[in-house]
């Protein structure tokens, strides 16, 4: 599923009379206070998962093409814990 069809099952779940622009900004309003709140600490959606930021230390990796080793910095990302309902679903 991508954004567009995303913003469609949005706009059908709030109603008839919601636009999928009305749809789309509900979305994005969504996902931005994640991103937002994931900088802080995790961010729990209860019946859904947690997002939680995590640092990456630095380590040396191998260049696939050539084998020479290299160094790769630290990093910062975030990694998706679904909850119990939402494996069970699936």
């Amino acid at each position: 599923m991508n954004k567009a069809q995303l913003i469609e099952q949005v706009q059908k779940a709030l109603g008839g009379e919601t636009s999928k622009r009305a749809a789309g900004d509900a979305l994005e309003a969504v996902l931005s206070s994640i991103a937002k709140g994931v900088k802080k600490g995790p961010v729990q959606l209860i019946g859904f998962g947690t997002f939680k930021p995590i640092s990456r230390k630095a380590r040396t990796g191998r260049n696939p093409k050539t084998g020479a080793s290299m160094k790769i910095k630290a990093s910062k990302s975030v990694r998706f814990v679904p909850s119990s309902a939402l494996k069970k679903s699936l």
